[in-house]
């Protein structure tokens, strides 16, 4: 165990699985930032992977329900028009997606990342278990990630980990799971990238309530 500890409290100083200290937002801005998407409901997993040696360095998982939010346990994502209570994410539109894919992807890492379509129920309850989790210590996002999603009917047959990548390869066995990768080759740093990302959002923002 404290191998596993020692390798995701490495792989955190560089991915943004570490302990997070964004500004948490009030019932408020939560409400006016919420964001439904039309299709069906939806979780997808997000797995952050090192580019040089394929290790895993950080996972999240987006529910697209009643509301679609990312559950992204001990992570380093802000941006100004994106609500963070605990660490859940609100509000997460398709630009917000892009953003939050594109500040991950870098030079040095890669997001792999799966969708399965589920039941309203099923989103439904995970999305109530995002939101009882509070916030996660660092290096435990695959940790808290697995275990939440082990307690959605129909993910029994997850096993808990530390692994990103283990917990990916779970993932993939379920039927009806598609797969793809996003990449980019902007710079190493992540605060950069979420920088970038953060500008466009508001650019986007200043836009569509003029």
């Amino acid at each position: 165990m404290l191998r596993i500890l020692i390798a995701c409290l490495l792989a955190a100083t560089v991915a943004g699985c570490a302990n997070s200290s964004r500004p948490q937002a009030d019932r408020t801005e939560i409400v006016s930032r919420s964001y439904r998407d039309p299709g069906p409901s939806t979780l997808t997993l997000y797995t952050m992977i090192s580019t040089r040696t394929g290790s895993g360095a950080h996972t999240s998982l987006m529910i697209s329900g009643s509301e679609r939010v990312i559950f992204d346990p001990a992570g380093s994502f802000r941006a100004d028009v994106v609500p963070v209570k605990d660490d859940v994410l609100y509000g997460i539109t398709p630009a917000a997606e892009r953003a939050y894919r594109s500040s991950h992807a870098r030079e040095t890492h890669y997001a792999r990342i799966q969708t399965i379509q589920v039941s309203p129920q099923q989103a439904e309850i995970a999305l109530q278990l995002a939101k009882q989790s509070g916030p996660v210590a660092g290096a435990f996002c695959t940790n808290a990630t697995s275990q939440l999603l082990k307690q959605v009917p129909g993910f029994e047959q997850i096993d808990v980990t530390f692994y990103p990548v283990k917990l990916s390869e779970q993932f993939a066995q379920i039927p009806g799971v598609v797969t793809e990768e996003y990449r980019e080759n902007d710079d190493a740093d992540l605060q950069k990238g979420l920088a970038a990302n953060n500008a466009r959002l508001n650019q986007l923002n200043a836009v569509s309530t003029q």
